[in-house]
C-alpha cells in the first residue's frame, strides 16, 4: 500500500485498525532523526539502537492509548526520550558515577548564548559533514544529561519550550533557564572540542 500524502497521525490510524505495514512506513519515516537524536541522547550508537527499538515497541504497546487529535511525531519523541533517559539512570547505576557534576558550575555562569552564535566551521573550512557531526556529538557527549537533554529537545527536535516543559514536567521558566545554561555549556564545550585531535575524546570517556 502507498502511504504518499498520507500524515504520520492517519497511517497510525490505519495501524490501530490492523494495517501491520502502516507502522513499518511509521519507523521509515522517522528513523533518520529519532535515531540521531537518541545517539546525541545517550552517545552510543548500539545503546541508541536498543532505545530506538525500546521506544517502538511501547508505540505497539500503547497503541490503543494515542490521543489522534494530537501529533505523532511529538508524541514518538517523547517516549524515546523517556526510554533514553531510562537508559541513561540504568548506566549511572550500573557505573555508580554522578553524571549531572560537569554542568553544576555552569548554571549561574555564562549568560545565554544562541547556537547560532557559536563559531562552527562553514563547509568551506573542509570538514565534511561526518567530521561536523563528530565534533557535535563530542561536544554534548561532555554535558550532563540534564543539559544535554533540554538542549536536544528545544534546538535539535525544535520543540517549543512549552513542549519541552510538557515532555519534561518542569515549569517554563525552569525550561529557559535550564536551555540558557545548556546551550552555554554546549557553547563551551564545543570551543574545546575544535581545537583539539578526534583522538582525545576516547581518552576523555575512559576516564
Amino acid at each position: 500500500m502507498a502511504y504518499d500524502g498520507i500524515s504520520d497521525e492517519r497511517i497510525f490510524e490505519q495501524y490501530r485498525r490492523g494495517d501491520n505495514e502502516a507502522l513499518r512506513e511509521l519507523i521509515d519515516r522517522h528513523r533518520d532523526d529519532l535515531f540521531r537524536f537518541l545517539y546525541r541522547l545517550v552517545g552510543d550508537r548500539a545503546a541508541a539502537e536498543d532505545v530506538f527499538q525500546d521506544a517502538f515497541l511501547q508505540i505497539h504497546l500503547s497503541a490503543d492509548r494515542f490521543d489522534a487529535t494530537r501529533r505523532f511525531r511529538p508524541w514518538l519523541f517523547t517516549i524515546a526520550a523517556n526510554k533514553g533517559r531510562d537508559y541513561l539512570r540504568r548506566k549511572v547505576r550500573r557505573q555508580a558515577l554522578e553524571l549531572s557534576a560537569p554542568a553544576r558550575g555552569e548554571e549561574g555562569g555564562p549568560a545565554f548564548v544562541d547556537l547560532m552564535e557559536i563559531d562552527v566551521p562553514s563547509p568551506e573550512s573542509g570538514l565534511e559533514q561526518e567530521e561536523l557531526d563528530e565534533l557535535v556529538q563530542r561536544a554534548l557527549s561532555r554535558m550532563s544529561p540534564l543539559m544535554r537533554e533540554v538542549l536536544l529537545l528545544a534546538y535539535f527536535q525544535r520543540l517549543s519550550y512549552a513542549q519541552v516543559a510538557d515532555d519534561l514536567g518542569i515549569p517554563l521558566g525552569t525550561v529557559k533557564s535550564r536551555l540558557h545554561a545548556a546551550v552555554a555549556s554546549f557553547a563551551k564545550h564545543w570551543q574545546t572540542v575544535v581545537g583539539e585531535p578526534a583522538s582525545n575524546e576516547s581518552s576523555n570517556e575512559r576516564k
